[in-house]
């Protein structure tokens, strides 16, 4: 049944990033992403009156509000990332957040790297490389410095950076909660969290006009948000994490998939090779332990 819900999670994900980039343009990114969140509440409130509210104390509470600041962070780049940058050229860099788990690990705990966790890492780089592989002919190094002028790269890249905290603090709220219950509250603070950031954001007054003009194209990405959420949690309720985020994660090929299809995004076999390699050696290292 988890394998079930980890793939409704991937392919409502890839779904709801598929819709995102295709409703937004150049002045409403952060419109659309609040837009996103909230049309994905619905879905989280019908389910809420069910959910067991557990015993929770000062540690929930810090990881909490802790992780906040920087999933609102995560999640602006996020978007500006699906509008300036082809999917498969940003969505296979989410498979660095469990290098950069590694990598803080290792510094501030002493954690080893496992031979498996160090293929992993080879395979994660191999995959960047092959991104941008039809840019060899200018130079041996070119693929990799390709990924640094393509911008949405960059801002993926950060993200993958900031998951690697938020999904620490978020183990730690959801040890001292429960996953279903988290993940309800969780991402009904965050769309509160993000509504000053967007009234700052449209100091013209214009912000309703924005918020009409973006109503319909974001309902279905909404919609697909809140399952993805919920599937989420469904699943790490019943299974390992490792394993069901491994599974989750085919979203950055389904994602890739998508940009070819409804984008027309080209180079879609080495991106397509690239994000596989990169997606195996995410499950390398995820399972590594």
């Amino acid at each position: 049944m988890w394998i079930l819900l980890a793939l409704i999670s991937a392919f409502s994900l890839a779904t709801s990033d598929a819709l995102t980039k295709r409703a937004l343009k150049e002045d409403n990114e952060l419109v659309v992403a609040w837009l996103r969140l909230v049309f994905s509440l619905p879905v989280l409130v019908v389910v809420f009156p069910f959910v067991e509210i557990p015993k929770i104390d000062a540690t929930f509470w810090a990881a909490f509000f802790s992780a906040l600041p920087l999933e609102i962070a995560a999640l602006i780049l996020y978007v500006k990332a699906l509008r300036i940058s082809p999917m498969s050229l940003t969505l296979p860099f989410l498979s660095l957040t469990p290098l950069f788990l590694i990598v803080t690990s290792r510094l501030l705990v002493g954690e080893r790297i496992t031979l498996w966790g160090a293929i992993g890492i080879v395979l994660i780089v191999v995959g960047s490389y092959t991104l941008n592989l039809s840019d060899i002919r200018k130079g041996l190094f070119e693929p990799l410095r390709a990924i640094f002028r393509e911008k949405g790269s960059v801002y993926m890249i950060l993200v993958a950076f900031i998951y690697s905290f938020t999904s620490a603090l978020g183990k730690i709220g959801v040890e001292h909660s429960s996953p279903v219950f988290f993940g309800t509250t969780y991402f009904i603070v965050v769309t509160i969290a993000l509504t000053p950031f967007l009234i700052l954001n449209n100091p013209d007054g214009d912000l309703f006009i924005r918020i009409r003009r973006d109503l319909r194209p974001a309902v279905l990405p909404g919609v697909f948000y809140g399952l993805m959420i919920l599937s989420h949690m469904f699943a790490i309720d019943i299974s390992k994490v490792s394993y069901m985020v491994s599974i989750k994660r085919t979203s950055l090929l389904m994602g890739s998939l998508y940009g070819f299809l409804f984008f027309g995004e080209t180079n879609i076999m080495q991106r397509l090779l690239g994000a596989t390699l990169m997606f195996a050696g995410f499950l390398l290292i995820v399972n590594a332990g």
